[in-house]
């Protein structure tokens, strides 16, 4: 084994730190759809980062599958959980958004945390989210029951 006396030899080596001791990742939780009154509540627990904005973008693609339904009207993503966002969060809000504009439909944002609040007004995006800050407690009433549910399949939320 020879030793490196290249360009980069005394160069410091990028410190490796683990993903993640966060409790959403030990936890492994998952944004919950379930319809709510005449809306399908998605509700993403903990940082929604470059690790865990697939799963947001996976539930509010299936919440899409229900808002044409006639039991729901709208998406509203209950934000009062989420502890961190950054750009991969909101990207992911913003690209339901996209699809919803096309769709007919509305991506609400319901209790949203100042530091999500302060991401979405630095990105100019603040105004293109309804808030519904009235969005009820969990019913316990998934939007499809567990055979068709996705998160069975390990597919989504």
């Amino acid at each position: 084994m020879s030793a490196d006396f290249g360009p980069n030899a005394c160069r410091p080596q990028p410190r490796r730190y683990p993903v993640s001791d966060r409790p959403d990742r030990e936890t492994g939780a998952e944004p919950v759809v379930e319809i709510v009154g005449r809306a399908v509540a998605v509700r993403p627990v903990g940082e929604i980062d470059i690790a865990t904005a697939p799963l947001l973008s996976r539930a509010l693609a299936y919440a899409f599958a229900h808002v044409s339904a006639p039991q729901a009207d709208r998406i509203v993503t209950d934000c009062s959980r989420i502890t961190f966002c950054d750009s991969s969060g909101l990207n992911a809000l913003l690209a339901a958004r996209l699809e919803a504009v096309k769709a007919g439909a509305a991506v609400h944002l319901a209790n949203p945390a100042p530091q999500l609040q302060r991401l979405l007004e630095i990105a100019g995006a603040a105004s293109l989210f309804p808030r519904e800050d009235d969005l009820p407690a969990s019913t316990g009433t998934p939007a499809a029951d567990a055979r068709t549910s996705p998160r069975r399949r390990g597919t989504v939320a």
